[in-house]
């Protein structure tokens, strides 16, 4: 078993890439008085579609640096990285890395609010490819609502989109358009789409111009903030060992001035932002 430090620390939260932030922008508003700790690897990024050994491998490096850093919680801000390396790490890696340690994904929190939004039982997916083919969404909702069906459309260039900074370019309302008449087209009867990508909220005011009137759109930053609440009140050995001054601090395996550009189509903070290595 790896040595690390039981002493209090920070919320860690992991992302490939700047779409975490949203995640972290949804915690902070509901629990600001927490530390936190943000890594992305942008470096490395995206993840959407990497095989799931290399996205475990990456995941986990990513969860020991926090480790690493004194996270007792890490938060998996990221749909791949949740749906491709979660359960190998909760079952395999932390019996051995620390058992009183905790590793949470983004998947879950969404799958248990869904049934409650949508009365069609018709819910539909907007992720990355590698989030689709995991069937992770499906798996999840499945489990705590079987009578709902879940229909998976991969957007692969909208992530491209958003860190190149095209958000309000006509050319992303012609790929958001495109991907939900798709998705639309496969089952007309879908009155809830889950955005499974932490991106997305970026392009909300397109994607709610394009669907059909009615239809209700689900991001994930506000259930998982929800969720991790309620976690930390049932868990309230966890919720001592995480400290509370109310910071914030960035790392990535990138420039951190590149991070600090990029990141501000996430944040209106400016922010301090330091450099690792993962491998």
């Amino acid at each position: 078993m790896t040595s690390y430090s039981q002493a209090p620390g920070p919320i860690g939260v992991f992302d490939s890439g700047y779409g975490g932030l949203t995640i972290l922008h949804g915690i902070r508003q509901l629990l600001p008085e927490y530390d936190y700790l943000y890594l992305g690897d942008n470096a490395r990024a995206p993840y959407g579609s990497r095989s799931f050994d290399v996205v475990y491998q990456f995941t986990r490096q990513a969860v020991m640096k926090l480790f690493e850093s004194g996270c007792q919680l890490v938060i998996l801000g990221c749909n791949t990285a949740s749906a491709k390396a979660l359960r190998s790490i909760q079952q395999n890696d932390l019996p051995k890395l620390d058992p009183n340690r905790r590793v949470l994904g983004v998947i879950r929190p969404t799958a248990e609010i869904i049934g409650k939004l949508t009365h069609s039982q018709h819910v539909g997916l907007l992720a990355t490819e590698g989030t689709v083919k995991s069937h992770s969404y499906n798996m999840e909702i499945q489990k705590l609502w079987p009578d709902v069906k879940v229909t998976g459309v991969a957007c692969p260039l909208w992530v491209p989109i958003i860190e190149n900074n095209e958000a309000d370019s006509p050319g992303a309302d012609y790929f958001v358009k495109k991907r939900i008449d798709h998705i639309m087209r496969l089952d007309p009867e879908i009155d809830t789409v889950i955005l499974g990508c932490t991106h997305y909220p970026i392009l909300m005011s397109k994607i709610l111009k394009h669907v059909p009137r009615g239809i209700k759109i689900v991001p994930q930053g506000e259930y998982v903030a929800e969720s991790l609440q309620d976690y930390l009140h049932r868990h309230p050995d966890m919720e001592r060992r995480c400290t509370k001054h109310g910071t914030v601090k960035y790392l990535t395996t990138e420039n951190p001035e590149k991070f600090k550009e990029s990141a501000r189509i996430f944040l209106n903070d400016e922010i301090s932002v330091e450099h690792v290595d993962l491998e």
